[in-house]
């Protein structure tokens, strides 16, 4: 299963393990995650695509991407929050 922006990910390893991020930027070997609070649109984390997996059908919707920074990660926040209710039910 492929990686694409805006995927909901799970981190595998590292001080991010067990956490919900969006992909932000996808290429070959890498993915750029973003959380909204720590981990900012501007200020993405580079990790291996073999330290993360695809937690969620849902993507984050890509309308939302043309708002002002600040609302993003608010948003980004927002939707994190949600799916992690329904990840946290489905896998555990």
């Amino acid at each position: 299963m492929s990686i694409l922006k805006g995927d909901v990910v799970l981190a595998t390893a590292g001080k991010e393990k067990g956490n919900l991020f969006i992909a932000w930027r996808v290429d070959e070997k890498f993915c750029y995650l973003v959380d909204g609070k720590r981990l900012k649109i501007d200020k993405p984390k580079k990790k291996s695509l073999k330290h993360v997996y695809k937690a969620s059908k849902t993507s984050f919707p890509e309308t939302l991407l043309c708002e002002k920074e600040e609302k993003v990660n608010a948003v980004i926040r927002k939707f994190l929050k949600e799916r992690k209710n329904y990840v946290e039910t489905r896998c555990h």
